[in-house]
């Protein structure tokens, strides 16, 4: 494969988390619970990956090992119960305003856990993001009349956990093949939701066949098909370009919250969003290009 293609898998990975707010609001609004909602996609994501894993290669598991993968799974299922929680009080295009400051709460975990002190750049970054999230929010156009304190609370705990699962993800059982891993991290979140929040209403029959089509989008798009892909194509792409490709989740949750929910999205949330992006390219462009290079003179190498 091209460097451009690990690229547009890392891109694509964003595009599908990006379009889970839109499928939730849908879910919603066809009268289905939170609880019905998360636990509809954790179970059918898990079969589906579990299908996938029955064809992969697998690795002969300690059940040590096996724990530590399930319990590293449970911030995925912690960050879904809360950005969905954010929704019921939050327009889509607002809720995953907050989601999205994993970007500089990676930044402080970063510095927190390994010793990496922002550089300059970064800083700048992150400031021209908080500025860009005010304008997106909807707060300068609007007020404060759109937002709720639990839903700001529910979506800042969102991208808590988010980045959680990202650092934890990304330092547990490398060696592990890609699917059996994620096969495991999404159980783990499966059970960590069905233990919060029991989707006991999926126990009827007539209710699961209801909410399955939406079940089965959100576990695609949230619990298979990200892991995947990032799996894939973040170490070719590297971290840098890396944050400015998942940052695709952004514009592809406005633009569907506009065009299928019908949600008013105002040209100073435009503007905010094309902040944030920005900001996202001033910190991490200059180490992208020199990432791109770098993996496309390994590719280069390992093919001749």
């Amino acid at each position: 494969m091209k460097t451009w293609h690990y690229a547009l898998l890392v891109l694509l990975g964003g595009c599908c988390y990006g379009a889970l707010s839109t499928f939730v609001k849908l879910a919603y609004s066809a009268g289905f619970t939170s609880a019905e909602v998360t636990g509809s996609q954790f179970l059918m994501g898990t079969l589906l990956i579990w299908l996938v894993a029955l064809f992969s290669k697998k690795k002969k598991l300690t059940m040590p090992k096996i724990g530590k993968l399930l319990i590293s799974g449970i911030p995925l299922g912690l960050t879904s119960l809360f950005y969905y929680q954010s929704l019921q009080s939050l327009n889509a295009s607002l809720a995953i305003i907050f989601l999205f400051q994993f970007v500089w709460i990676g930044s402080l975990f970063e510095w927190f856990f390994y010793k990496k002190k922002p550089t300059m750049g970064k800083l700048i970054s992150i400031g021209i993001l908080v500025i860009g999230s005010i304008f997106a929010s909807g707060i300068i156009a609007e007020g404060s009349g759109e937002m709720s304190w639990q839903g700001t609370l529910w979506g800042m705990l969102s991208a808590i956990t988010y980045t959680t699962f990202i650092f934890v993800s990304s330092s547990v059982e490398k060696d592990t093949p890609v699917v059996q891993k994620s096969a495991l991290f999404t159980t783990g979140g499966m059970i960590t939701v069905f233990i919060l929040s029991p989707p006991t209403q999926l126990l009827h029959l007539p209710v699961l066949m209801e909410i399955a089509p939406y079940g089965f989008y959100l576990g695609l798009l949230g619990v298979v098909l990200p892991p995947l892909l990032f799996t894939i194509g973040m170490p070719y792409v590297g971290p840098g370009l890396g944050t400015i490709l998942t940052s695709s989740e952004l514009p592809i949750a406005v633009i569907l919250s506009s065009l299928v929910l019908s949600e008013q999205v105002s040209a100073s949330q435009w503007l905010g969003v094309i902040l944030i992006l920005g900001g996202i390219v001033v910190g991490n462009l200059k180490i992208s290009k020199k990432k791109m290079k770098k993996y496309a003179v390994l590719e280069k190498e390992s093919t001749t």
